[in-house]
């Protein structure tokens, strides 16, 4: 387990990169999966780290696991890879946003 001022550090930059909420990304991985002919079930939907967000985003800090702990290091890797935080969003590249609100984050969301 982090000591208490790197869990700080890491549990601020992940709702600092992660800014949709839960019912956001909950709504956002059941769009995304859904298809012509089949819908997942709710608790089902998206891939398996947007799950993991979804479920980090429900807990307190106290609560969370090292596995938790990894995620949140991933997400703010991964987003931080793949956006200029200080760069305008641009909402024409839609596919680069859909991977971001995947795993929390909406581009073009102030």
């Amino acid at each position: 387990m982090a000591d208490s001022l790197e869990l700080d550090a890491l549990w601020e930059n992940f709702h600092r990169v992660v800014n949709m909420t839960s019912a956001e990304l909950a709504d956002w991985l059941r769009v995304r999966d859904s298809g012509e002919l089949t819908e997942p079930l709710p608790d089902q939907a998206g891939s398996p780290v947007g799950q993991r967000v979804l479920a980090i985003l429900q807990k307190r800090r106290m609560d969370l696991t090292d596995d938790d702990l990894g995620v949140l290091r991933k997400v703010v890797d991964t987003v931080g890879d793949l956006v200029d935080m200080e760069e305008e969003p641009e909402a024409e590249d839609t596919g680069r946003r859909h991977q971001l609100m995947s795993l929390g984050h909406d581009p073009l969301k102030p």
